[in-house]
């Protein structure tokens, strides 16, 4: 059953239909499918969003033949504790409010051999309340993909500069090998004139 983004769902028995704010989307459960490792982010961060919190990208796993993504988990951004830092004389820094609350709310999916990305795993619970901030929702995928899309352009925009500064060194070093092409040429023919002037020389001190 796919689950792409804007598509129709039909509910199994076992499944909740979750309304909020007049907009209705269906929980994930184990067996649903998706077109993509995307389309999954993009229902599971949706579903996140109308539940009350927000969605976190862990772990993956990937194809040791050419590192493609096989699988990956995405869970609850209160999953896991923050551990104490260490100041650098040894004392521990004051901490700051931590968002990780040790929850276990994900869902796991995995590349099937059809071509589809496939619920394999999913846990609702979360252990604590379903309330996002205004400066958490700041942070949901949408901010993250514009954030991603921002580094990208600039990734390529500093790999078109570099591409530049490359031909223009390739066209410096160039040159520079003509005027040495250039110069070997003109002190050989200093050589070889100094050669003949002295055998000239030579023939004129010591006439035959």
């Amino acid at each position: 059953m796919d689950a792409d983004e804007g598509g129709s769902f039909e509910s199994p028995a076992a499944t909740e239909l979750i309304e909020c704010d007049g907009d209705i989307i269906l929980e994930p459960y184990e067996g649903m499918e998706f077109e993509s490792e995307d389309a999954a982010k993009i229902f599971y961060d949706k579903y996140a969003r109308q539940v009350g919190f927000v969605m976190r990208v862990m772990s993956c796993r990937r194809s040791e033949k050419d590192g493609r993504i096989l699988a990956r988990r995405l869970g609850c951004n209160k999953e896991g504790y923050c551990v104490s830092i260490r100041g650098k004389f040894g004392a521990v820094r004051k901490p700051r409010a931590s968002t990780r609350e040790g929850c276990k709310a994900m869902i796991h999916v995995k590349y099937d051999k059809s071509g589809k990305w496939v619920i394999t795993k999913f846990v609702k619970e979360h252990n604590h309340p379903l309330v996002v901030s205004p400066r958490e929702a700041r942070q949901t995928m949408d901010e993250k993909d514009k954030q991603i899309q921002e580094l990208t352009t600039e990734l390529r925009n500093k790999k078109r500069l570099c591409l530049t500064y490359q031909e223009q060194l390739a066209a410096f070093m160039k040159i520079v090998e003509e005027h040495t092409d250039q110069l070997s040429r003109k002190v050989q023919n200093v050589v070889t004139n100094l050669k003949e002037f002295e055998s000239l020389e030579q023939e004129l001190l010591h006439p035959r």
